[in-house]
């Protein structure tokens, strides 16, 4: 019992004698999220359309100076997809975003943040109309991303918030042939700690 409670007395001093969330250069934070990945469908394919999907996102943010860092995130969901209002069956994609990041008030309460950068999708387990739908399976293209910090008391966890914007097309082929614009937007929610 007694060894018990002087661990838990260590562990509890250990975290709060863990440095403030203040990122100096070198430092890193570890995330993870809940996001929703909601795309804004403008497609040359009739009736075909993308429903957004909840699913979690793990990052790492490397802080070069106090204002400046490099942001690295990675997703995995599954879309459902309708054509002419019916299901059409789903697909799985894998975004990868990049960003350089500019952190406004990096000792502040609140941590306000923006990012430029280059997003990945990669497209998995294509199964649209019975497969007779293919989408191309490796797209790029630009991502733009607001983000907010707050640290969890005087500990290294912190909470985070962001949306992202990505740009992203394809295109199908198959029974139904065109160009799809996804254009998600990507809301996230979720906690990081800092080494």
């Amino acid at each position: 019992m007694n060894k018990s409670i002087s661990l838990i007395a260590a562990m509890s001093a250990l975290v709060l004698s863990a440095p403030a969330l203040h990122a100096a250069p070198g430092d890193n934070i570890a995330r993870l999220k809940a996001i929703n990945v909601n795309p804004d469908v403008d497609t040359t394919v009739p009736g075909l359309d993308v429903d957004d999907a909840t699913t979690a996102e793990i990052g790492l943010t490397h802080f070069f100076t106090d204002n400046w860092a490099l942001d690295f995130g990675i997703g995995y969901g599954k879309h459902d997809v309708t054509l002419g209002g019916g299901d059409a069956g789903s697909v799985k994609l894998m975004p990868v975003n990049l960003t350089a990041q500019y952190h406004f008030l990096p000792e502040g309460t609140w941590r306000p943040y923006v990012g430029v950068g280059l997003n990945y999708t990669h497209f998995t387990d294509v199964s649209i109309a019975g497969g007779s739908v293919n989408l191309d399976k490796d797209r790029f293209g630009p991502v733009i991303q607001v983000g907010l910090d707050v640290p969890i008391s005087n500990t290294a966890w912190s909470f985070n918030a962001d949306v992202k914007k990505v740009w992203l097309d394809t295109d199908a082929s198959g029974a139904a042939t065109g160009n799809v614009d996804l254009d998600p937007w990507i809301f996230g929610v979720g906690v990081g700690y800092k080494f």
